[in-house]
């Protein structure tokens, strides 16, 4: 406090208009199999398009979990993704060593400075779709082009696909070339290109370059000239022979552009074989290099940046200089183009329990990451168990899952269906944090033209998210309001009345197709044996969504003094905010106790502060009676009603 000397005014302010932040209750988290994507690094996903760019279209090994997120996303917008490490799991490299380079982070500490021993370039996450990936570089001006490369050895008709030239090795496989028309002439005057499709020593196989067929469309004598072109030198994006680039001519240095181009040189990735992925044009091989943008423009440094296929690994064992600073560096000229192809990149083999359990612990601090949907997908007793664990102790999520495939796909007898999944679930641990379903629908994939059976926790879990946009928390995500499951075709186990009655006492809620009314969640219990408020979802998720917010409006507190003002600032804070839920029809009632008699000395005095939440909890309805009566005519309806 200002103490003042004289007479005068001196103006304070109090802030007491802080209330209760909003927190998030709809994001969802999930861990599995990818064909592609970083390992163990936690990705934010908002689309199905963004999560195939990222970590790549379901193959025959992934697609359950492919489509328990895609699924979850079919209601909502916002999951956090971690790619599981597999046994074996490798990047592709261009000496065909292969390498595991988990994430941004693994590359930056291990591999950023060339410490690599994989060849130049590595794809940029781990799978054999690396396989399908090609690195050209045109290091320097005579690479791009060379005239006279060679010389014809033979008299040539038209037609010829097989060409005979003085040298062969100056030449190679895929180069553009034209030939001059006359012996020791430079005028290419047809302008007719070519393509190399093959080399023996002197013997060229090619073809018309725009049309990729046929042969020479004029006939050439022996000694005729041979024009080399570098075969990207009319990919769009180039901009001529690599040069000196300003910045590094300013420094009275030279020769430090390269071409970088990347090419699905297989048709994994684009579907077209030697389609052009990426081109990095005019980029440079000094360290300091830097566009008129001010950013960097050293090759390796454009490459992390915004290639989304490769790595770089080490410089072309060709060149010196690569690497310095631009100042007076003569960088060399490396002569020849290269084509590098990535390969050793592997799948390795399916996730193990423990793999699957390193991947969801990036998921246990709530602190750092913030979810409240945790979706199982592919689901075992064990795994289902360590995402409990990891609920319990965040106590701000709900857990998603699904009884294994063998206990309903392919599995003829509907009795039977039943008891594999009541038998599964009863081996799970009683907990308020995990929400049971009844199995797998299928459903159409598009990426593989065919139907698939995939398990249904995504679905469920997206259904508490999309209630959350529609309602609140606090409402039943089931039933035929908000209950409806998209893009079923069918179920693999469509439980009938009977077979709900065993089911629902065991924690297990089931999906039902009722025909014309689509297929829905019909149920809303979670994993809790014992009888209770929180045996529902809407109630457990109200608390999440209570506790949340309060929890976080309390760090406020944190630091000041346990007297009555405080104390009073702290019901001022929470009441309002309880009100609000109770007009949303979340509670019915509520009472909030912090004073004196829950703040005693010897509370105060450990420093502690303590407030006591009551609230009554809105249910929801599970069980409708319908009473019809008859009468007789000329009875009176208040005599019997009542």
């Amino acid at each position: 406090m200002a103490f003042q000397v004289s007479p005068g005014v001196l103006v304070q302010e109090l802030d007491l208009t802080r209330v209760i932040p909003a927190v998030s209750t709809s994001i969802g988290a999930f861990a599995g199999e990818f064909r592609q994507g970083p390992v163990d690094e936690i990705v934010t996903i908002s689309s199905e398009q963004q999560l195939t760019e990222q970590f790549g279209k379901p193959d025959a090994n992934n697609f359950e979990d492919y489509f328990s997120v895609a699924n979850f996303l079919q209601y909502t917008n916002n999951v956090k993704v971690v790619r599981v490490t597999n046994s074996g799991l490798l990047n592709a490299s261009s000496d065909g060593t292969g390498t595991l380079i988990k994430n941004t982070d693994d590359y930056l500490n291990n591999y950023a400075a060339g410490q690599g021993v994989v060849g130049t370039f590595a794809a940029r996450t781990g799978g054999a779709w690396g396989n399908n990936l090609q690195v050209s570089t045109c290091p320097s001006a005579t690479a791009y082009e060379q005239e006279g490369a060679t010389t014809v050895n033979d008299t040539n008709a038209v037609g010829d696909t097989v060409i005979t030239v003085a040298d062969g090795g100056t030449l190679n496989v895929g180069d553009i070339i034209s030939f001059s028309s006359t012996a020791a002439t430079n005028d290419y005057d047809d302008g007719e290109q070519y393509r190399i499709t093959g080399i023996s020593t002197h013997d060229i196989t090619i073809v018309q370059h725009i049309r990729g067929q046929g042969g020479l469309k004029k006939a050439y004598t022996n000694g005729a000239n041979v024009r080399r072109r570098w075969r990207y030198y009319d990919q769009a994006g180039v901009d001529g022979a690599p040069g000196t680039s300003p910045y590094v001519s300013d420094r009275s240095g030279s020769g430090d552009e390269i071409h970088v181009v990347v090419i699905d040189e297989d048709g994994g990735i684009s579907g077209v074989p030697g389609t052009v992925l990426e081109v990095f044009s005019g980029v440079s091989k000094a360290a300091d290099a830097k566009t008129p943008q001010g950013a960097s423009n050293y090759y390796p440094d454009v490459i992390y940046n915004q290639s989304q296929y490769v790595y770089w690994m080490d410089h072309n064992t060709s060149g010196s200089n690569w690497g310095s600073n631009a100042a007076g560096t003569t960088f060399t000229a490396v002569n020849t183009p290269t084509l590098e192809s990535l390969s050793a990149g592997a799948d390795g083999s399916t996730r193990s329990v423990a793999e699957l359990k390193i991947a969801y612990d990036k998921f246990v601090d709530s602190e750092t990451v913030d979810f409240s949907l945790l979706i199982a997908g592919k689901c075992t007793a064990t795994h289902i168990d360590n995402l409990i664990s990891i609920a319990e102790s965040r106590k701000d999520c709900v857990v998603f899952a699904s009884p294994e495939r063998a206990d309903v796909v392919n599995v003829t007898n509907s009795n039977t269906q039943m008891s594999n999944v009541k038998a599964f679930f009863d081996t799970i641990a009683s907990s308020s944090y995990v929400v049971f379903d009844s199995g797998y629908k299928y459903m159409y994939d598009k990426y593989n033209d065919q139907f698939r059976f995939v398990p249904l926790n995504g679905d469920i879990a997206g259904l508490c998210a999309r209630t959350d946009l529609t309602n609140d928390t606090w409402f039943s995500p089931a039933g035929l309001n908000r209950g409806i499951i998209r893009g079923a075709v069918k179920l693999a186990f469509n439980p009938n009345q009977a077979q709900r009655d065993v089911l629902y006492p065991a924690r297990v809620n089931p999906v039902v197709t009722f025909p014309g009314q689509g297929t829905i969640l019909f149920g809303d219990k979670t994993g809790l044996t014992s009888p209770s408020a929180f045996d529902r979802i809407n109630v457990r998720r109200l608390f999440i969504t209570m506790e949340k917010a309060i929890s976080t409006a309390s760090k406020f507190q944190l630091f000041e003094f346990n007297d009555e003002f405080t104390r009073a600032q702290f019901r001022n804070l929470v009441e309002p905010f309880l009100r609000e839920v109770q007009g949303r029809r979340g509670i019915t009632d509520f009472l909030v106790v912090c004073d004196e008699t829950n703040n005693s000395a010897d509370v105060i005095d450990r420093n502690e502060f303590q407030a006591e939440i009551f609230v009554k909890p809105n249910r929801s309805i599970n069980f409708i009676t319908l009473k019809f009566v008859a009468t007789r005519t000329g009875v009176a309806f208040e005599e019997i009603a009542g």
